[in-house]
């Protein structure tokens, strides 16, 4: 069995952004060659999230709503985890609904996706470099 690791760094302009990295990461299961396994990508932050769904804009725009009705990000005074000096308790909110990462099988050598799926990276308190690693294990 072969393995491969990535990591895949992002720096969002925003506070909050979902990025499709489903060319990144098909981008690294040809570099490793492996046509029969596992992929596996996950946020390596506290605060982002990797997930699979559409790439569709209202469904982004939906999400976004979503999510600020469920954790809010003001006021901030709201979260007990802010007191320490962050302002960030929202995004791990977030992120935890949303998930830590996703497990894709890899057949013939392409992701072995459903229709319209896809792999997002969900950054909730950006402005920062953060990584994703994508791990891939097979033949």
């Amino acid at each position: 069995m072969k393995s491969y690791r990535k990591e895949l760094w992002f720096n969002t302009p925003t506070r909050r952004a979902f990025i499709n990295i489903t060319p990144q990461v098909e981008a690294c299961l040809r570099e490793s060659g492996i046509r029969e396994g596992l992929v596996l990508v996950n946020a390596m932050h506290i605060t982002a999230s990797v997930f699979i769904n559409d790439d569709e804009p209202g469904l982004h725009r939906d999400y976004e709503r979503w999510l600020e009705g469920l954790a809010p990000h003001e006021p901030i005074e709201q979260y007990d985890h802010n007191r320490t000096g962050e302002d960030n308790a929202d995004a791990h909110l977030k992120r935890q609904v949303m998930g830590r990462g996703v497990v894709v099988a890899v057949t013939e050598g392409r992701l072995d996706f459903g229709p319209w799926e896809q792999i997002f990276y969900g950054e909730f308190d950006g402005r920062r470099p953060k990584r994703v690693l994508v791990k891939i294990i097979g033949e």
